[in-house]
């Protein structure tokens, strides 16, 4: 090791300056792929769903378009200040973006079993399920392993939500199976309601979260104070 490169390794705090930097980008890099993922996501499963009239898949690829967008605020909130204020604001926008997609799809879900709509089977759509199974868990693990180290909240929620959408992408995927091998027609709008209790289950954590993150903020100025 070299004298220069010495002295920085013994200065206070420049160690884990350099480490969390790290764990930045990585984390910045996986938020990249996961964004990549679900615009070629969104865009198949939405075509996919239109082909065969199926609730699930179309709900499933909007589903896939909150979940782009709540990529997006962790890069903003990655790339940004670790401020309480830039964290709650990222929880509430994702929070508002998932209420907003489950109060559709519950609709569209309630309307598809009321009238009993039959979506056509779709082969492709139930190959895209699979590979979208085991792309989601693998991005959902490898963020977690990052956000654990990194201590950052916005990041561990967001690779849950990864998590998520991996075993919400095996249900679609069982009700696409179901209502083309067995001709359960009611297999597709059910998948479609726990897409929407999902969202909400999602919006929810999210609302809580930034409830959390301002109550401490809270605590920290009348500390200060």
């Amino acid at each position: 090791m070299s004298a220069a490169a010495l002295r920085r390794s013994t200065v206070p705090g420049v160690s884990q300056r350099t480490d969390r930097g790290r764990l930045q980008q990585r984390a910045l890099r996986l938020e990249w792929l996961t964004i990549a993922w679900n615009s070629v996501e969104f865009l198949v499963s939405l075509i996919l769903g239109i082909m065969a009239g199926s609730l699930a898949l179309i709900g499933f690829g909007l589903d896939t378009l909150v979940e782009l967008f709540a990529s997006v605020v962790v890069v903003w909130h990655l790339r940004g200040e670790d401020h309480p204020e830039r964290t709650r604001r990222a929880h509430r926008l994702v929070a508002a973006a998932f209420a907003v997609i489950g109060v559709s799809l519950l609709i569209a879900a309630t309307r598809a079993l009321a009238v009993g709509h039959v979506a056509d089977e779709s082969l492709p759509g139930i190959a895209y399920m699979s590979a979208a199974v085991v792309a989601m868990v693998s991005l959902g693990i490898a963020k977690r392993r990052v956000a654990v180290p990194l201590g950052d909240e916005v990041l561990r929620s967001e690779a849950t939500m990864s998590l998520l959408d991996g075993a919400l992408a095996a249900s679609v995927l069982a009700g696409l199976v179901l209502n083309a091998w067995l001709g359960w027609w009611w297999a597709d709008p059910a998948a479609t309601v726990v897409v929407a209790a999902f969202a909400f289950t999602e919006a929810r954590e999210n609302l809580h979260e930034a409830v959390e993150v301002e109550a401490v903020a809270a605590g920290e100025g009348d500390r200060h104070g």
